[in-house]
């Protein structure tokens, strides 16, 4: 509610502090209960230049500030100076804004005329999509539609892992022992076969992965084996994988992966010769990040064939010299670390100011109870396996609690796999994490589909009777204590958005919109709000019919559905 806060704001800056408008701003704090207030000043800061404690100052400066139209009631807390808005005001501007237009609380400008590219999920051709992908995917997901909202351009890449030293593996693995009638029928998991079998041969043979380099390199240089064999492991596989992505409701605009920088890998290495960048180590190139402190960057092989870091580079420079980029974000995990931080060094050294709009979002993995997954050694668990598992386990409640429920098949496809997503998006995404069926299937608590249920809830109300705004009188959500405090939690939907995208942290807006079903289900069942008086009951509505809307258009920016029955 940029209104209220800026109507703080002004009453701050008549207590000449000596700071800045935007540092006020910066300090500012919305209290985690409502019964603090609706916005709190901290002191700490001022105690260096006034030379007292911080809650002295906070009771003295309280006593300073002037009440105005927008601002009912100012106290001291301790070291903070809570400032309490006038309820209608809130609760008028809230609804209207929520209510005037679809989708457009919470909409800004900020990101007009900014090309933002969100790099995510970067499946590997040939490999099981397993659950260790859904982390990139569905965060990825969540920033590319977080920045839509708020004006910027953004550009959904999925960046394939198609090419490198796996192909070679693969090649090599099914011209020994490969079936392509099986691979037809199963594609990736006969290739995880193949990859399996394979690389168990080369932990008793190292001739091996010498055979498998040689296939590598023969792809690079176009023979055309290597090169049907590579197209078909691919084709094959992105049928497979876009069943997934149909399942999650995600799309993206370019699936350039590694191989579409094979034939821009040369200017590369060109220009980091010409830049004087390259060194030669035990016949491979690099390039010496010492100054960054760094270990060195290898660029090109012995054997002449090139890395991730080479085709990174070219990616980049596609990218910047193709889109203009404002942003160029990478979500991979943090494991990866490492090879980004030295993939910006190198692109620094070169010149390109872009290196600086280059942001790594890394997140925390996911193991299995019984260690790390491990696709070399066939340890895996497919994506899709546990979406159909949650939404079969769905259907299965749904049959059980309410079997006459209509297109109840869609309802469990939605629930599921909202559920799945939720899961991934409730906490900090640095968090590592165990998979277990149980974790991820589980529909109770703080979950998607409480959520779920409780738009689901809000829209039942509606079908009853729908608000008339003439009748409505709003002073009664401002009278009824469990309806002001969920125009509070809408209230900051809008800024839940901006501090995602700032942070680039999805789980801030899930948070959110699991603390609107919170307080939303609070309100309801304290609130007679059908059997309520007629101007009372017309107001309820109105904040029935905005939480219904804010509440659907939160699990959208997650990348969830919001079933209108459940």
């Amino acid at each position: 509610m940029q209104q209220e806060k800026q109507a703080v704001i002004e009453q701050i800056q008549q207590l000449d502090l000596g700071i800045t408008e935007q540092e006020m701003e910066e300090w500012l704090e919305i209290p985690p209960n409502p019964e603090m207030g609706d916005y709190a000043f901290p002191c700490f800061k001022l105690a260096k230049t006034m030379r007292k404690a911080p809650p002295v100052i906070a009771k003295e400066l309280a006593e300073k500030v002037k009440l105005t139209d927008s601002i009912d009631k100012v106290e001291a807390n301790g070291p903070y100076i809570n400032f309490f808005v006038k309820r209608a005001n809130r609760t008028g501007t809230v609804l209207e804004q929520i209510l005037e237009g679809e989708n457009s609380y919470g909409t800004s400008t900020m990101g007009e005329g900014k090309t933002i590219i969100v790099e995510f999920s970067s499946t590997n051709i040939a490999k099981p999509f397993h659950i260790g992908h859904i982390r990139s995917t569905v965060i990825g997901n969540a920033l590319r539609n977080i920045y839509d909202k708020l004006g910027f351009h953004t550009i959904a890449i999925n960046h394939l892992g198609d090419y490198g030293t796996q192909f070679g593996m693969m090649i090599a693995a099914y011209k020994k022992w490969g079936d392509a009638q099986a691979i037809e029928n199963d594609p990736i998991r006969e290739m995880l076969k193949l990859y399996v079998r394979y690389n168990q041969e080369v932990e008793k043979d190292p001739a091996y992965k010498e055979e498998a380099r040689y296939w590598f390199k023969e792809l690079e240089t176009g023979n055309s084996e290597a090169v049907q064999l590579w197209k078909w492991f691919k084709d094959l596989s992105l049928v497979e994988f876009n069943r997934v992505y149909d399942l999650l409701g995600i799309t993206f605009d370019s699936y350039n992966g590694e191989s579409f920088y094979s034939d821009k890998m040369d200017r590369v290495i060109d220009e980091l010769t010409e830049k004087d960048l390259l060194e030669e180590s035990d016949g491979a190139m690099i390039v010496n990040l010492e100054e960054y402190d760094l270990p060195p960057a290898l660029i090109q092989k012995s054997d002449g064939s090139t890395l991730y870091i080479t085709r990174d580079l070219a990616a980049v420079i596609y990218r910047h010299e193709t889109y203009d980029f404002d942003k160029n974000i990478y979500v991979v995990g943090a494991p990866q670390s490492l090879h980004f931080n030295q993939l910006f060094a190198v692109l620094e050294k070169m010149g390109y100011e872009c290196a600086n709009d280059c942001v790594h979002i890394p997140f925390g993995t996911i193991s299995m109870e019984d260690g790390a997954m491990a696709t070399r050694k066939g340890l895996v668990i497919f994506l899709e396996d546990v979406l159909n598992n949650a939404v079969d386990k769905t259907l299965k409640i749904i049959e059980e609690r309410n079997a006459d429920l209509e297109n109840k098949e869609e309802v469990a496809k939605q629930v599921g796999i909202g559920a799945v997503v939720f899961q991934e998006l409730f906490n900090n995404r640095i968090k590592d994490y165990v998979f277990t069926w149980d974790r991820t299937l589980n529909f109770e608590g703080e979950t998607g589909p409480y959520v779920q249920y409780t738009h689901a809830r809000a829209s039942s109300l509606l079908r009853k009777e729908k608000p008339n705004k003439e009748l409505a009188d709003l002073s009664y959500i401002d009278q009824e204590e469990e309806a002001y405090r969920l125009i509070g939690a809408l209230s900051n939907y809008p800024k839940a958005i901006v501090e995602a995208m700032e942070k680039n942290e999805p789980y801030i807006v899930t948070r959110q919109v699991l603390e609107i079903a919170k307080q939303f289900n609070k309100f309801y069942n304290t609130t007679p709000i059908l059997k309520a008086e007629e101007p009372a009951k017309h107001a309820y509505l109105l904040l029935v019919q905005a939480t219904k809307e804010i509440i659907r258009d939160g699990l959208a920016l997650l990348g969830i559905h919001a079933p209108e029955t459940m």
